[in-house]
């Protein structure tokens, strides 16, 4: 994710443990992206679709997406950014303690890039966001300019 234009990491999560935690293994991968945090998706959607330093309006991003969350359904944020057509080669990551699968299916269908069970222990989870980390390292991202 070091191209000529950087990458903002946009995660959508309403747990603050799980953020912090997100966030300091990512930066533990060496991934020092700009990381724009919001706890609900309707601050998440108006950053995403409206705000001058949102990747509709300023440039490529990716977002690190919980599907559990206080005012709306993460699938219904995956459904907005994926059927807008600036936003939908947006790369989304599910970052999620649902396991269903017929909520995974559903998320792919809706256009997810990866669909990642939060593991209830700490240490896997951790874990787990470290090995997210070296992913993003090495991924590219489309500019929604293409």
């Amino acid at each position: 994710m070091n191209d000529q234009r950087p990458v903002n990491i946009v995660m959508i999560e309403d747990d603050e443990g799980h953020a912090r935690l997100i966030e300091k293994n990512i930066r533990r991968a060496g991934i020092n992206n700009e990381i724009c945090h919001f706890t609900n998706g309707g601050d998440a959607l108006n950053y995403l679709m409206n705000h001058d330093d949102g990747p509709k309006l300023n440039g490529p991003a990716l977002v690190l997406l919980d599907l559990n969350l206080p005012d709306m359904s993460g699938t219904d944020i995956l459904a907005k950014v994926k059927s807008d057509e600036k936003l939908k080669r947006t790369p989304v990551v599910v970052l999620t303690t649902t396991d269903d699968k017929v909520e995974i299916q559903r998320c792919y269908d809706l256009g997810c890039n990866v669909y990642i069970t939060k593991p209830v222990n700490y240490e896997s989870f951790a874990d787990a966001i470290r090995q997210l980390g070296l992913f993003l390292s090495v991924m590219q991202v489309p500019d929604p300019e293409a």
